[in-house]
Formats: C-alpha cells, structure tokens, sequence
C-alpha cells in the first residue's frame, strides 16, 4: 500500500458544504422467499445454533455486525404471487405453494409474524411490501390491519390470537414490486399500476395517513419503459406516495475496468430519476417533494450458472439460487456503491443492499453448519457503522478512466461525513482505476484541529479473490500505512481497486 502512485487526485473538505443528513435507511437490506435466504438463511429450525424460533443465531449475530437498518420483504418478484394469510396461524396448517417466479415450492413456515420476531431479535426496522400484481386495495388494507391495528378487528384479532397482542406499527410500505417487468406476475403498463397503487395508497393512508408509501418506479435504467413510466405512474400518485423505488444490478462480464465504473453508472441513474420526478412536481405545481427509495441494489452476476432458476415439473423448496460469490473486486464496487448512495442523501431517502443471506448477500451459510462473510460484507459492515452526522459535500480533481462501454468517469469516487457532536469525520473513497494505484491529496483544514485515528484499504493483488467458508478471513480490511496527516493535508496511496476508509477526530 506504500507503492508509489502514477496518478495522482485531490479533495476539498469544508464543513460549511453539505449535502444532508446520514440516513439510517441508507443501510437498509432485503430478504426475499428466492433460494435459501429464508429457509436455511434466516430459518433453520434443526440448526445446532437455531433459537427457540427456529431463527439462526449466528446469522442474527453476523446481521447485527453487517449494520443492517431495515430489511425489505417479503419480496422481490415473490411478493407479487404472494398470499400472506398462508403465512399466519398455527405452522401445521399452512399450505405449501407454488412459488412462480422462482419455480420452487414455499411451506409457509416464514410469514409476517415470524419475519417481525425475527426483525425485533436482529435490531432492524421491517419494511413490508404488498402484492398488487395478483391481488390489489382489500389485500393490502388487510395486511396494514393485522400488522398495525392493535386488536378489535377481524384482522388484528387474528393476530393476536396468533400471538402477538400489539401492533408492530410498521412504517414502511412498498406498493408492489417492478411492476413494469414482463417477468413480474401480474404485469401492468404504467397507467394501469399506477392507478391501483394510487388506490391502494388511498385506502392504506385511510387506516394510517402517516405510513411512508412507495411507489414501483422502473425496474431498472435500461428499460424501455424508463423515464415514461415514471411520468404516469408519478402523475397518478404524486400526492399519495413519498418515494418511488430503484432498482439497479451490476456484473463483471469479464472488462474489470468497467465493472468498476458502476458507482458512476449509479450516480447517472439517481441523477435521471431525480429528473423525472421533478418533472412531474413542476407540472402539478406541488410543493411535496418526492424522494427515491433505492431499494434493490447489489452486484449480482445474472448471467452465470448459479443464477439459472429450476424448471420443469420439479418445484423444490428453497433450492440453491444466486449463490454468487464476491471478489474483492465486487467489494470495492459494493463500498463504492454505498459512496454513490451517500452523495446523494438529499434524495436518496432509504436503499436496501438486495439480499441479506444466501442470494447474491454478504452472508452465506450451509444448511445445518457455518455461517460467514463474503468480500461485500466489509465496506459495508464499516461504512454503516461509521457513517454518521452530516454528509459534506466534496470538491474533487480526478483522472479520468474509460472502461468498455462507459468512457469518462473519475478514478476517484470519494465521500466524507462529519459527526459533529461525536467529534469525528470520515473519508470513504475507492480507487476504480484497474491496474493503477492513485495518489490521494485531501485538504481537512477547514475541520479545524483533526487527527488521525484509523486508515484502513480493502485490496489485494488479486482482485478475483474470494471467501469461502474455510477461508473468510485471508483478505480483510488492513492497516494503510501510506495515510499521513500533516498541516492540515492527508496524503495517501490509493491501490488500483480499491475501498478506503480514513477516520479522522476533529475539534473545531
């Protein structure tokens, strides 16, 4: 990490300068019936370390390290086929269901109470989506009934009887689930979900008008349907919903430099969704301000074997699915990622790292045996932990790179936030160039008398390196020994792909 480097970048850091709060929500994932993230994920009744639950113990440890916020469920392309009333009552009685978009069979072991134990055990605020792609307004109220009313009605009386006397008083509501996909059961044009999630919203705000509503913006910046979809969709619900989602997915498709342009193709994504959603504020003259819920986000290399989903007449229970495994290269993109989502917190409002366990997540597990971390799990599990105060905004000087299909974006993605009443402040910044280390000149002046308290690199000298369960932990966050503060300037050594973090203690 000494090595000297051929390219050289600098920073500005000003408190003065600001972009806005660190958010919670920013650190959110998400758990899905896909694959094994429920059922030997999260849930593993005859696990040596599971509760009396039925929940992994290790993996509830290993979640609370990760620094998770809120967690999404229960889908994902399942929620849309989903019946949540088979998912309550007494275990023995639930039907097992076909579950067609991923071609597997749920036994309804894992429903909406277990998911709020489970949530309440691992410290996290639970994000509920509902199915509008088979099912619309009446399904929706009833679920926002038995998981928020207290008791005396049908629904929250059932509730109780299952177990659970008060309310979960759940905030969070996702109106379905890429909704413009043609993969997704129960697909509808623009116009056509719009003006049921604008129902829905309706009905949902008059059980509870503080619920914070989200809206299923485009499925991702590639289809045809961006832009235009979220035109309809916003003007029919503008009024009734306070995000609109964001769904993006990046894959090493064997040109490193340009899997390492993904934060840059992020940043262009939010900038654009930010567009479409003033348009349409302009248009009606609101004076609401609609904000984006990033929530589906992740490295996810689609195109591979692991991701290919049964067929046929088998339909089995929670069978292997987008068991990716992460380089270190996958990590510097995730942790730059999280820098993309940060630098924009002024609209960026809530986000989920899509999943949690198994599927294409930072935690893996064998059925009945270990648990451990994945490359991912690291800029992560830092960045959420020591991410806190106000996000500042940068002024930045750095080379550009060009990969295959992405031309101009900078070798340096960089973020700092600043904890004022704790004393600290943070540089987060990845080195996206493939083969050069990058030299790093930050002015820190401005934060008045600072100090160096920790400078840590996530790299190797194979970026295609990846754990596994007998080895988690040959790579790791280590030392930067090249990080010097003097005279108000850091200067530090940057190594071609990499993540970085430098903690600083200020007084001003």
């Amino acid at each position: 990490m000494g090595t000297p480097a051929a390219k050289s970048a600098k920073i500005t850091i000003d408190p003065a300068f600001t972009v806005g709060p660190v958010r919670r929500r920013t650190f959110g994932a998400f758990v899905e019936h896909l694959g094994r993230c429920v059922y030997t994920g999260i849930f593993e009744p005859d696990h040596p370390q599971a509760d009396a639950d039925g929940f992994r113990t290790d993996v509830l440890e290993l979640t609370r390290e990760l620094g998770v916020s809120t967690v999404r469920y229960p889908g994902g392309n399942f929620v849309s086929g989903y019946r949540w009333e088979d998912g309550v009552g007494p275990s023995e009685e639930r039907p097992a269901r076909l579950d067609l978009a991923w071609h597997s069979t749920d036994p309804n072991l894992v429903g909406v109470d277990e998911f709020a134990k489970w949530s309440a055990k691992a410290g996290v605020e639970p994000m509920m989506a509902v199915n509008l792609g088979t099912r619309g307004t009446q399904e929706a109220v009833d679920l926002l009934e038995y998981c928020n009313i207290d008791g005396g009605t049908a629904f929250s009386d059932r509730r109780r009887a299952n177990g659970a006397e008060q309310g979960y008083g759940i905030r969070m509501w996702c109106l379905g689930n890429e909704m413009d996909g043609p993969w997704q059961i129960g697909h509808k044009n623009a116009l056509e979900y719009g003006r049921i999630a604008a129902d829905a919203a309706r009905a949902m705000r008059m059980v509870d008008p503080d619920l914070e509503l989200v809206a299923c913006g485009s499925s991702a910046p590639g289809m045809d349907t961006f832009g235009e979809w979220e035109r309809v969709v916003l003007t029919e619900t503008y009024e009734l919903v306070d995000l609109v989602s964001a769904h993006q997915y990046f894959e090493d498709l064997g040109d490193l430099q340009e899997h390492l342009s993904a934060g840059h193709r992020m940043d262009s994504f939010i900038r654009d969704i930010i567009s479409h959603i003033d348009h349409v504020k302009s248009v009606k003259k609101s004076a609401k301000q609609v904000n984006i819920s990033f929530d589906e986000w992740n490295v996810w290399h689609a195109s591979r074997d692991e991701s290919k989903v049964p067929s046929g007449k088998d339909w089995p229970v929670a069978p292997a699915l987008l068991e990716d495994r992460y380089s270190v290269a996958d990590a510097v993109v995730v942790g730059d990622l999280l820098v993309t989502l940060l630098r924009h917190t002024d609209r960026v409002h809530s986000a989920s790292l899509a999943q949690l366990v198994n599927v294409i997540a930072p935690i893996m597990t064998e059925p009945g045996g270990r648990a451990w971390k994945q490359t991912t799990f690291h800029p992560f599990a830092l960045t959420s932990r020591h991410a806190a105060g106000t996000v500042l905004q940068l002024a930045v000087e750095s080379p550009l790179l060009s990969g295959g299909k992405t031309g101009d974006f900078a070798a340096l993605s960089a973020v700092a936030t600043l904890d004022a009443e704790a004393g600290e402040a943070v540089v987060f910044a990845v080195n996206r160039s493939a083969a050069e280390a990058l030299s790093l000149d930050a002015a820190v002046a401005g934060l008045g008398n600072a100090r160096l308290v920790e400078a840590v690199t996530f790299a190797n000298k194979d970026p295609y390196w990846h754990a596994t369960a007998d080895d988690s932990t040959s790579v790791l966050p280590a030392e930067n020994v090249s990080v010097k503060l003097d005279a108000g300037r850091i200067t530090a050594v940057l190594p071609a792909v990499s993540w970085t973090m430098i903690r600083l203690a200020v007084e001003s």
